[in-house]
């Protein structure tokens, strides 16, 4: 790949899940050669990370899908950020990168502004909408269908762009995420804490991600007598501060509000599954995969998660993860209880579970498949008499 221009576009500047994905693609990129550029619509903690690893970042407009667009009311607005978009991606292309990398769906007019100059483009699906109505769904991924190649991050994530487009989901290659553990390792303890039992939370702070069943799980485990509290790592998206409001409304009314404590963003998460006792990532909705599972099974912790799309994925097969209904905050505090009960079992199957998801989703791996799907891609770009896949 040495030589080799790539363009990346991602929709923020933060540190979740897909942007720690999407640091990993940079790094393998830059290790193998490339020179690659970022693109982001906003200042945030991304930047530093991406020109740490060897990669330039500019922040212009971009047009990123969010549900508040759906809205009448916000189609002006909108229609101005589309215009301030386009405009953006001319002066990117001004000169024309080897390749375009568009980091997740919610980025549509990539794919087609690149075929529109023959540069062949990535897509990285990292989103799995499986419970919007078909026709949405076509929609939604409708401008991916001109990309020259498809990541999906899990089985799961590809069974939903299939209902979208089955010739699209027939060329989409599954690459699991790479996901680092603890720079310097991770221990369990050896017997249950003599102060309150801590169960965290980590993720964006979402109705659909489900933080206020933990917060209900607790309230629940508090009149089984069981002393708890609650910590939740993460923020809301910009404009859904309510939602951050009605958790803590929804503590206070619990009589947990003292026993909960809302971390906010953080750049690391280690610091605080080192403090946590058992991890709970109740997601209501599907999830396209696991990130904060797999961060929770590095960190030696055990683990409850909810039994569906790509979080029951992402754990498959390692031992001691309590798989709950969705939506349930009796089954979580059931799980909770049981391995309460089985303590010293269950951290025997932590360790076994940090052993095999440090296998299976080792960023070497990631880097490596990242590697060789974009220098296989720009290959065939270079190729004579080379031709655009084919809108399916």
């Amino acid at each position: 790949m040495s030589g080799l221009h790539v363009l990346v576009a991602h929709p923020g500047a933060e540190l979740y899940g897909s942007d720690r994905v999407l640091l990993e693609s940079v790094a393998a990129m830059v290790d193998a050669g490339a020179r690659v550029d970022v693109t982001v619509p906003a200042s945030g903690p991304l930047i530093g990370e991406l020109e740490h690893v060897g990669a330039s970042v500019v922040v212009e407009p971009a047009l990123v899908l969010r549900k508040r667009l759906l809205r009448p009311r916000n189609w002006p607005s909108a229609i101005g950020e589309t215009v301030r978009a386009v405009g953006a991606s001319r002066r990117l292309l001004r000169r024309p990168p080897d390749l375009v990398y568009a980091n997740t769906i919610t980025l549509p007019l990539w794919p087609l502004v690149a075929r529109l100059r023959r540069i062949p483009v990535l897509t990285h699906v990292h989103e799995a909408e499986a419970d919007a109505p078909r026709l949405m769904l076509m929609a939604l991924y409708a401008p991916q269908r001109a990309a020259s190649a498809v990541i999906a991050n899990s089985e799961f994530s590809r069974s939903v762009l299939a209902r979208a487009s089955p010739g699209l989901a027939r060329r989409a290659r599954v690459v699991y995420n790479g996901v680092a553990g603890p720079p310097a390792g991770a221990q369990a303890p050896d017997t249950l804490p003599g102060r309150p039992l801590r169960l965290a939370y980590l993720g964006r702070l979402s109705p659909r991600k489900g933080p206020d069943l933990v917060l209900e799980a607790a309230a629940r485990l508090l009149d089984d007598g069981l002393d708890v509290e609650v910590d939740l790592l993460g923020d809301v998206f910009g404009g859904y501060e309510w939602y951050a409001r009605d958790l803590r409304e929804a503590a206070a009314r619990l009589g947990i509000g003292a026993r909960t404590r809302f971390l906010g963003f953080r750049e690391e998460v280690w610091s605080t599954l080192a403090d946590a006792d058992i991890v709970v990532i109740p997601s209501r909705t599907s999830e396209p995969f696991g990130n904060t599972a797999v961060e929770a099974a590095l960190a030696v912790r055990p683990l409850v998660v909810s039994d569906s799309s790509g979080l029951a994925e992402a754990t498959t097969g390692l031992p001691g993860v309590h798989r709950v209904r969705p939506d349930d905050p009796v089954a979580i505090a059931s799980a909770v209880h049981e391995i309460v009960a089985h303590w010293p079992a269950h951290l025997e199957q932590a360790r076994a579970a940090a052993r095999l998801a440090a296998q299976r989703f080792a960023p070497a791996r990631y880097r490596e498949e990242i590697v060789d799907l974009v220098a296989g891609l720009a290959r065939s770009a270079s190729a004579p008499h080379r031709s655009t896949p084919a809108l399916r």
